[in-house]
């Protein structure tokens, strides 16, 4: 691993940063007072390629990789615009099929994710499961050809910009025991297939659903990949999206950093800047070595994803999911400290934002969880659930 980012990937970054430069934290404040989705921008990433950077160059991608698709989020959550459905729709199903997908799945939906014309949700977690993915009910059955899908979900993320989501299920023999997951694409024009809105606190443009799939008929295609493999596909999946909402999280903090910074720097108290005093200067010191480490285990993750090492890659994504969503929340928490009074000022652009580096603590997977996580695989633990 090099600490040096080559020239392709620095040229990238400030490709990415000039975009994120003329939409900005303006432009999705507007958008969500608005009821709309970040679509111009969402497009606009697609038409320069950033959206699918990670995916294969046969199929409309870059051919690059995970380090890659967390850099463009990373850079876009730097200039305050993050685009939620990149953690799902390019990194995780994208992966998921440009890994395991038949060749006309391939074909079928990786050009369009690449580009931005297609969106694909992801659908794991049920209300009655939560963190605990083994219980999950959603149950496919198979009718000749084809197969039947039933079950519920909740916190699906942007159903309402989808063309389809990634279910996980599991096929009907293997409703008790040990965790047999199968992955189908489900059109959320399907018969059967409802959502509904979940009324949040969090102000996003991305929405978050509850879905219902009662009987819905899915041709044998919509089985992602092999179903005996739809353990290590799911798996293919979790990594990148840990990685990707790590480089949310350093994005966001970056935001916030940038903007106190900023302030402490231009705001005079006493004939001198406030950023002069220890007890601003500090905290803000504290966040940007906080923040960097979080990117380094970040990186770390990424390379040893590309690289093929699955395994090591899952530690490191989880690490680094962890300590970027920390640093997120302390940084927007200093930088509205920072500002005083000014902090929770619309005009100032960070009240929001407490809200939303919380996020992270939570999802896609609890601090709790990737705490259990490491304590058993990484430090041999006996199991706690």
């Amino acid at each position: 691993m090099s600490f040096v980012e080559s020239d392709e990937r620095r040229a990238l970054r400030g490709a990415v940063a000039e975009l994120g430069g003329r939409y900005g934290h303006d432009y999705v404040v507007k958008q969500v007072k608005q009821g709309e989705h970040l679509d111009e921008l969402w497009h606009e990433a697609g038409k320069h390629g950033f959206l699918g950077v990670n995916l294969p160059e046969q199929y409309g991608g870059g051919g690059g990789g995970m380090y890659d698709l967390s850099l463009v989020l990373e850079e876009l959550s730097a200039a305050g615009c993050t685009l939620l459905m990149m953690i799902v729709s390019p990194a995780i199903c994208g992966t998921i099929i440009a890994r395991f997908g038949t060749d006309d799945q391939k074909q079928h939906w990786l050009p369009g994710i690449a580009d931005g014309s297609k969106i694909m949700a992801f659908a794991i977690t049920e209300p009655d499961a939560g963190s605990n993915s083994h219980k999950i009910t959603t149950t496919a059955r198979r009718d000749q050809s084809d197969w039947i899908l039933s079950g519920r979900k909740v916190f699906i993320s942007g159903v309402d910009q989808a063309d389809a989501v990634l279910v996980v299920g599991r096929t009907e023999d293997a409703k008790t025991g040990k965790l047999k997951p199968a992955l189908f694409a489900v059109p959320t024009d399907a018969q059967g297939f409802e959502y509904r809105g979940i009324d949040m606190d969090l102000a996003m443009p991305d929405k978050q659903f509850l879905l219902f799939l009662d009987d819905v008929r899915l041709p044998a295609d919509a089985l992602i990949g092999v179903e005996d493999a739809a353990l290590m596909q799911l798996f293919a999946g979790l990594n990148p999206e840990r990685i990707m909402a790590a480089a949310s999280s350093v994005g966001l903090g970056r935001y916030a950093l940038d903007k106190a910074v900023k302030y402490v720097n231009g705001r005079e108290v006493w004939g001198q800047p406030i950023g002069a005093h220890q007890g601003l200067s500090h905290p803000l010191a504290q966040v940007k070595i906080e923040l960097e480490l979080a990117k380094l285990m970040m990186q770390k993750a990424a390379t040893l994803y590309d690289a093929g090492d699955d395994m090591g890659a899952g530690e490191a994504a989880n690490m680094a999911k962890y300590a970027a969503a920390e640093a997120a929340v302390r940084s927007v928490d200093q930088a509205v400290q920072s500002h005083g009074g000014n902090g929770l000022a619309s005009e100032y652009g960070l009240g929001g934002l407490l809200a939303a580096a919380r996020v992270g603590r939570i999802a896609p997977v609890s601090r709790e969880m990737v705490l259990n996580f490491v304590a058993q695989f990484s430090l041999g633990l006996p199991k706690s659930y």
